[in-house]
């Protein structure tokens, strides 16, 4: 089973997330802010397969975890889709420069797009 780890400040758009995510059958952890999840991914010696990441947090954005998080290889093992507001192409550039994979505004984000973007993500596509 793949492993997600959602990373999203706004509670219910988490929780709307890591719903529709287990209804199409994958392990799902949530964090609410970039340190948050850091310490998950940094004590669990597991990694995800993917990581669904907000670009505008409290405490540490985005960008900032991923400076710190750092994937691994060239390409990375665990894949990145930055969730984002319309607004955000240049945090979207650098977020791509330090491994993400793809985005997502988060405005447009209904569930079937959802399950595809991170299936195709997933695979490659």
């Amino acid at each position: 089973m793949k492993h997600i780890v959602i990373v999203e400040d706004e509670v219910m758009l988490n929780d709307a997330y890591c719903m529709i995510l287990k209804k199409a059958g994958y392990k799902v952890t949530q964090a609410y802010d970039g340190s948050e999840a850091l310490k998950l991914l940094t004590d669990n010696k597991e990694e995800p397969d993917l990581i669904l990441l907000d670009l505008r947090m409290p405490k540490m954005n985005g960008i900032d975890f991923l400076k710190k998080y750092k994937l691994k290889e060239d390409p990375p093992n665990v894949k990145v889709i930055v969730c984002s507001n319309l607004d955000m192409q240049k945090e979207i550039d650098e977020a791509y420069e330090r491994g993400a994979q793809t985005s997502m505004p988060k405005a447009l984000a209904a569930p079937k797009e959802l399950v595809k973007l991170v299936g195709d993500t997933l695979s490659g596509k």
